[in-house]
C-alpha cells in the first residue's frame, strides 16, 4: 500500500513537555509546534499508510520520553476524510 499524505491537527499533554517538545521538533521541523494552555499545539502534515498507524508511531515515541503523554489528534487525509483520535483510540471517522 502506499503511503499517503495526511495533515495532523492535535493538542499533546504531558508531564514533561520539555522532552516531548523535542521528540515533536525532530518530527515537525516544517510543522508549526506552539505552546497552548493544556499542552502543545501541534500542526503538520506526514506521509504514512495510514492515520491509525502514524498516531500510534508518533504517541508510542512520545511515550518512549515520558509515559504520562497523551495526544488528541486530528488527521486529515489527501481525499477528504478526517480520523479522530484520544490517545491509541479511534474516536470517529467522517468526510469533510
Amino acid at each position: 500500500m502506499a503511503d499517503m499524505r495526511f495533515h495532523l491537527v492535535a493538542l499533546v499533554s504531558s508531564s514533561n513537555l520539555n522532552e516531548v517538545r523535542s521528540v515533536l521538533d525532530k518530527h515537525f521541523a516544517k510543522g508549526s509546534i506552539k505552546k497552548a494552555e493544556n499542552g502543545l499545539a501541534v500542526e503538520a502534515d506526514m506521509d504514512g499508510p495510514s492515520a491509525k498507524e502514524l498516531n500510534r508511531s508518533l504517541l508510542s515515541e512520545l511515550r518512549r520520553v515520558e509515559k504520562k503523554t497523551s495526544i488528541r489528534s486530528e488527521w486529515t487525509s489527501e481525499n477528504g476524510t478526517i480520523y479522530r483520535f484520544f490517545d491509541y483510540v479511534l474516536k470517529k471517522t467522517f468526510k469533510k
